[in-house]
């Protein structure tokens, strides 16, 4: 025997992604690991270096278009593990529509490739730990877009009991601290792949430790200015919106004598539509009197004008609704509607997907309690940093989010959805309350900070909240979305530098 064929098994043995379909397999499960840092698993801390073996993977492709094909296939495996729990829903159909997402990180793949594929020097390197974050920045961004789904999943939202990052998201969202995030796992990947450069990563590491020290010491805070009393009455699953709404109503009584300054009940806690059902209007109002604050309900029903179904969020006092009602804006894909229903209609048939379109929103209400000015979001809205500052700059000083998660209540989904509150509310320096149907009622004070305790899935009760209100606006209301258009900004610059230094080398001899 030759020594070639020797050593044809061991090179067999210690290359074990040389197969097509092991690589795509690796890149799939490699995508999937970030989700194990989301609220389910008390496991925030590993977002840190949960990206690492798909930097590797990507980074050891063999050319620009496996690197791509990386990218593709573990940003599939990421979306299927983050909304795993919509396969009661969606079935097989979750396949494609991650398949089509995960296209998002293709060109992510193919620039960690580009920048730390081979041997590259640490110019290349303190590049790639700049260009890696804001490329990953822009899958989150163009996935952000509601009619692909919408923000759910995004890598800083799994730093949200993490204080230090709260104090980042005050500065500059949700998006600023994505950015680090990938920037340490980036830092992480080189000092695993490329010993020559490991200056510029601890440099790195050093710089995002000393960034997040300071802004936990020295970062602004709100200004508190008193307390509000909050009662949320969360029923549980119930079959039926009769039988519904006498449970809440049962609920809501125990709460009279009590010093309530509002009381909210979750989506789709009235399934009446109020104008045809006088009599279900008097009852909340009634309760409106006896409990003495005003209600915040959610009708999910056919409306009585014959213009459709909405989620309308509706403020009754004893006399009757208060002030203008809100019709929720941004609706769940195939959840509420069928996009393109004419072409993909059939995914009603295969699985729970909205069999009517719900009728859109147009625009955001602040509602007035006389003594307390509050901003109605509806379930998935609370995804949305956009609608929340929105609010607190229409003068809102309590976040109200109405959700319900009946069909989900056994998987990582309420959980993931609580937690949104929270950055909702550092973001914006104004107190969220996460008020379920069903799911995980959550009350988060204006830092982020969660005030009392949680409703799990299991309870159906009436529980009261001393909520601290407060006042100002953080630097990211202020500032808006100053992290991601940096990030375009230097995508740009880096494309004109690759740009420039390609037309040199072709102007060059030889």
């Amino acid at each position: 025997m030759t020594a070639t064929a020797e050593r044809r098994p061991f090179a067999r043995r210690t290359r074990p992604l040389s197969s097509p379909w092991a690589r795509g397999a690796a890149a799939v499960a490699a995508g999937a690991l970030p989700a194990l840092a989301f609220p389910a698993l008390p496991l925030w801390w590993l977002a840190y270096a949960a990206l690492v073996p798909w930097l590797l993977l990507a980074r050891s492709a063999g050319t620009a278009r496996r690197a791509a094909l990386d990218g593709w296939l573990g940003g599939a495996g990421f979306m299927i593990a983050m909304h795993h729990w919509l396969w009661s829903s969606l079935h097989v159909f979750i396949v494609p529509l991650a398949l089509l997402l995960g296209m998002l990180w293709a060109p992510w793949g193919w620039l960690v490739r580009r920048l730390l594929g081979g041997d590259p020097g640490p110019g290349q390197t303190s590049a790639a730990l700049v260009l890696v974050p804001c490329g990953w920045l822009m899958a989150e961004l163009a996935r952000s877009w509601q009619y692909l789904g919408g923000p759910w999943g995004l890598l800083g939202a799994s730093q949200w009991q993490f204080t230090p990052a709260l104090r980042l998201m005050s500065l500059g969202g949700v998006w600023l601290v994505s950015l680090l995030v990938v920037a340490v796992n980036t830092a992480v990947a080189i000092l695993i792949a490329v010993p020559p450069s490991r200056k510029p990563a601890c440099a790195a590491l050093a710089m995002v430790a000393v960034a997040a020290a300071a802004v936990r010491l020295w970062a602004p805070v709100p200004e508190r200015t008193g307390t509000v009393r909050v009662a949320v009455v969360q029923p549980g699953v119930i079959v039926g919106p009769q039988a519904r709404f006498d449970r809440e109503e049962r609920l809501t009584r125990r709460l009279t004598g009590q010093g309530v300054d509002l009381v909210v009940w979750g989506e789709s806690s009235v399934g009446f539509d109020l104008t045809k059902r006088p009599d279900i209007a008097r009852r909340i109002a009634g309760l409106s009197r006896e409990v003495g604050a005003d209600l915040l309900v959610n009708v999910d029903a056919r409306r009585g004008d014959g213009r459709g179904i909405s989620k309308t969020s509706v403020l009754i006092g004893p006399d009757g609704p208060v002030g203008a009602a809100y019709d929720k804006m941004r609706l769940v894909p195939f959840g509420e509607y069928v996009p393109f229903r004419s072409v993909l209609g059939w995914a009603t048939s295969v699985g729970k997907a909205a069999g009517v379109d719900r009728r859109r929103g147009d625009h955001q209400v602040v509602m007035n309690t006389g003594t307390l000015r509050l901003g109605p979001l509806v379930c998935f809205e609370s995804a949305f940093p956009d609608m929340s500052r929105h609010l607190a700059d229409a003068g809102a000083q309590l976040l109200v989010t109405q959700s319900s998660t009946s069909t989900f209540q056994d998987t990582w989904a309420p959980a993931q959805h609580a937690s949104l509150a929270a950055l909702r509310s550092a973001e914006s320096w104004r107190p969220m309350v996460h008020a379920t149907l069903t799911g995980i009622t959550a009350v988060y004070d204006a830092q982020g900070h969660p005030v009392g305790s949680r409703l799990g899935t299991s309870r159906s009760t009436a529980a009261l909240f001393e909520v601290p209100l407060a006042d100002g606006r953080s630097p990211y209301d202020r500032y808006g979305d100053w992290a991601w258009h940096l990030a375009v900004i230097v995508l740009l610059a880096g494309a004109g530098y690759e740009a420039v230094a390609r037309s040199r080398r072709a102007q060059q001899p030889g």
